[in-house]
């Protein structure tokens, strides 16, 4: 994939940090939703994915999408769950690492999922399952422009990212036993909605396409260092106004 970040010392300070940052996040009082879209974040900004979702699965092993790293990503994996096929999905059930080089070529294993993905404008994909030994409780998709491969040294950091948010999970789980495995995904599901929900409001009230009200939610969360979803909830109930928002977009 030629749009990977350059390779030296600064790129792994960055991973140092995104390592930290993640366990940091694990061992305190966290939102799920939050911890996944910092990891899905951390996928596009160093291992130079162009985008990247995740999923995450319920108690009857349904999967729903948790995060995305922006809205062409959301809406491909919203499509592969309605279309039941894909990368991802296939990851999820075989808990194997799917790695497809060349999504074009991939037309006769998934007929209606690839379609769409070349259609997003994405090229290639790595899927990475969340899994702890035997049990897998949802999946990521790295999604590039190029074709080809992904670094080996970059999958094994996504594989690795993937692993400490599911560790984490899991010790959460464990912890507090079986409801929290609804408690949490319906916490991750209601972030979602509320998540949208800002999205519309700041969409309609600067004139500008969710994708760009997302970009805003997502900037002024990590400047700002407030959780994602309590961001969303704030502009929602009208505690932040979104012009707030639009001022410090238009100040970067």
């Amino acid at each position: 994939m030629s749009d990977l970040p350059p390779v030296g010392v600064a790129r792994e300070q960055r991973l140092v940090s995104a390592f930290v940052e993640m366990a940091d996040t694990l061992v305190d009082d966290y939102d799920v939703v939050d911890v996944l879209y910092r990891l899905a974040d951390h996928c596009v900004t160093l291992l130079g994915a162009a985008a990247a979702g995740l999923l995450l699965a319920d108690q009857r092993g349904g999967l729903q999408v948790v995060a995305t790293s922006d809205e062409r990503a959301r809406l491909l994996e919203l499509f592969q769950l309605q279309a039941d096929e894909g990368p991802c999905m296939d990851a999820y059930r075989t808990g194997e690492i799917i790695q497809v080089n060349d999504i074009a070529a991939a037309k006769g294993r998934w007929p209606v999922f690839v379609p769409e993905a070349l259609a997003e404008g994405f090229r290639s994909i790595q899927a990475v399952p969340m899994r702890l030994r035997g049990q897998v409780i949802g999946a990521l998709n790295l999604f590039s422009r190029d074709t080809g491969p992904l670094a080996q040294d970059n999958l094994s950091v996504a594989r690795a990212l993937a692993d400490t948010a599911t560790i984490g999970i899991l010790q959460e789980r464990a912890i507090r036993r079986a409801e929290v495995l609804t408690e949490q995904l319906q916490t991750a599901l209601n972030s979602r909605v509320v998540i949208e929900q800002a999205k519309g409001l700041l969409a309609h009230a600067a004139g500008i396409s969710t994708g760009q009200a997302f970009d805003q939610l997502r900037s002024y969360s990590r400047d700002n260092n407030v959780r994602l979803s309590t961001l969303a909830e704030q502009v929602v109930r009208g505690t932040l106004p979104p012009d707030t928002l639009n001022r410090q977009q238009t100040a970067h």
